[in-house]
C-alpha cells in the first residue's frame, strides 16, 4: 500500500521522490545594525533611522507602562479574544455608530492604544476599558512546541501589530464613530485616529513594506508581511485616508498626502518583490526579508517558499487597482499563469481515520499547495521540528491537522482574472 501511495503521489502531485525530508527550515533574520551595515551605502541611512525609531518607540511604550505601575502589582492582562478580535463591527448602519454601545467600544479602543499609536491583536473591544498599569495586549501562554516557533519575550509580544487585521480595524471603527460624533466629544477619537495613521506611516519600511509587528519584535515579525493580507489591508486603509471621501472626509490634507505616498511606495514594492525564476515572473512568498526582499520563512513549519494563497490575494488586490501600469498588468498576467500551471488535480486533502490525508480521487480539484519550493516549483511542507518534506502525509499528526496545507482559494483570483479588462487575450 505504501508503494502504491508513493507512485500515485509521484504521478499526480509533482513532488519528485515521495516521502522524503528534503531540507530544514532556515529561521528568518531580524533587522539589525550589522545587517544594515552590509547594505549599499546609499540605503544605510534610511534603515538606520528606521531601526532607531523602532527602538525609541518600544522604549517609550515600556517606560509608559512601567511608570503606570510604579513598581506596584500589575493588573491582570486583558483576556485573549478570537483571532482577528471582536466587538468592532464595521457593517452597521451609520446611525448605529452614534449609539452608546458603539461609543463604549470606541472608548475601549482608545484606552488600549499604545503610546506608539498601534494596537495589539485578538481582543474583544466590547469588554471593559484598559485600567492604569494593565498591559496593552493579552499575554499568549503557548505550548512549548508552539512557543519555540515565535521569537521574543512572551510578556512583550505583538505590542502594536497589523497581524489579524489589528490596528486597521480599530482605526476603521473609530472613523465610523467619529463621523457620528460632532464637536469636542469626538476630539478624543479624532486624535486616536491621527495617532493610529501616523503609527502605520512610522512602521512602513524605507522600501515600502510593513513588518508584522512594530516596534520591531525580531525574527520573522521583522519581514515584509504579505501573510494573511496584512500589507494589502494597510494599503486599503491608507487609500481611504488618501481619498478623504465619506467618513474619511475630515482627514487633514497633509496626512492624506502622506498616506497616498505610502500607498504608491507599497504597490511599487509588491511589484518589485514578485519572484523571478529563470527570467520569468512567478508569484510571491508569504513574507519577504525586509533587507534582501527575498522570500523568508516564518514559524518552524513555514519555510521560505512561494505561497499560493497570499499570492492569489495579492493578484486580486492588484487587479482592483485603477489605471494599472504596464508593469502591474504584466505582473498579474504572469502571476495568474503561474497559478494555472501549478494547480493540482486528481488529489484531495481531507479528514481520514488517521487525521488529514492527501489521496488520489479522479476528478478532484483544482487545489493548490500552500507552499511551493523556490528552486523546483514543487509543493513543500514543514513540520514543528523544522524539517521540510515533499509529502504532507509524512508530517506529524499535529501539523497535518493543524494547518491549511491545501486550498481551492487561488481559483478565485483566476476567476477574477477571466473578467479583468487587461487579461492576456
Amino acid at each position: 500500500m505504501r508503494f502504491w501511495h508513493a507512485v500515485i503521489l509521484a504521478i499526480l502531485l509533482p513532488t519528485g521522490v515521495a516521502a522524503a525530508i528534503i531540507g530544514r527550515m532556515t529561521p528568518a533574520e531580524p533587522i539589525t545594525e550589522a545587517r544594515i551595515a552590509r547594505l549599499p551605502m546609499g540605503e544605510q541611512a534610511a534603515w538606520t533611522a528606521y531601526l532607531a525609531r523602532s527602538h525609541a518607540l518600544m522604549a517609550a511604550d515600556k517606560a509608559a507602562l512601567a511608570e503606570e505601575r510604579a513598581g506596584g502589582p500589575a493588573p491582570e492582562s486583558p483576556p485573549a479574544g478570537p483571532s482577528g478580535g471582536s466587538g468592532m463591527p464595521l457593517d452597521k448602519a451609520p446611525e448605529w455608530y452614534a449609539s452608546p454601545e458603539a461609543r463604549h467600544v470606541a472608548d475601549v479602543i482608545v484606552s488600549f492604544q499604545t503610546p506608539a499609536g498601534g494596537w495589539g491583536k485578538n481582543v474583544n473591544r466590547s469588554g471593559p476599558p484598559r485600567v492604569r498599569g494593565q498591559h496593552y495586549v493579552p499575554i499568549e501562554h503557548l505550548p512549548a512546541n508552539a512557543r519555540s516557533d515565535i521569537p521574543g519575550d512572551e510578556a512583550w509580544s505583538y505590542v502594536g501589530t497589523i497581524d489579524n487585521n489589528a490596528t486597521t480595524t480599530e482605526i476603521r471603527f473609530l472613523v465610523r464613530v467619529e463621523a457620528q460624533t460632532d464637536g469636542p466629544e469626538g476630539d478624543l477619537y479624532r486624535a486616536a485616529i491621527v495617532r493610529g495613521i501616523f503609527y502605520l506611516l512610522d512602521a512602513q519600511f524605507p522600501n515600502g513594506g510593513w513588518p508584522q509587528v512594530f516596534p520591531l519584535q525580531g525574527g520573522y515579525h521583522d519581514a515584509i508581511t504579505y501573510n494573511d493580507d496584512a500589507i494589502t489591508d494597510v494599503i486599503a486603509l491608507l487609500s481611504s485616508v488618501a481619498g478623504r471621501q465619506g467618513d474619511y472626509a475630515g482627514i487633514p490634507e497633509p496626512l492624506a498626502v502622506q498616506a497616498k505616498a505610502a500607498v504608491d511606495r507599497a504597490i511599487a514594492l509588491i511589484l518589485d518583490t514578485q519572484v523571478v525564476i529563470d527570467g520569468k515572473r512567478t508569484i510571491w512568498g508569504q513574507q519577504h526579508d525586509a533587507l534582501t526582499t527575498r522570500p523568508a520563512g516564518a514559524r518552524n513549519f513555514e519555510p521560505a517558499s512561494l505561497s499560493s494563497y497570499e499570492s492569489a490575494n495579492l493578484l486580486s488586490f492588484l487587479m482592483r487597482q485603477p489605471n494599472p501600469s504596464p508593469t502591474l498588468i504584466a505582473a498579474v498576467q504572469d502571476g495568474v499563469a503561474w497559478l494555472e500551471a501549478h494547480a493540482i488535480r486528481g488529489m484531495e486533502w481531507k479528514r481520514g481515520e488517521n487525521g488529514n490525508w492527501l489521496s488520489a480521487r479522479p476528478g478532484a480539484g483544482p487545489i493548490w499547495s500552500r507552499y511551493y519550493d523556490l528552486a523546483t516549483g514543487k509543493p513543500v511542507f514543514g513540520d514543528r521540528d523544522k524539517t521540510i518534506h515533499d509529502d504532507p502525509n509524512e508530517l506529524s499528526l499535529e501539523r497535518r491537522n493543524g494547518y491549511s496545507w491545501f486550498s481551492a482559494g487561488p481559483g478565485k483570483a483566476i476567476d477574477q482574472y477571466a473578467k479583468w479588462p487587461y487579461r492576456r487575450k
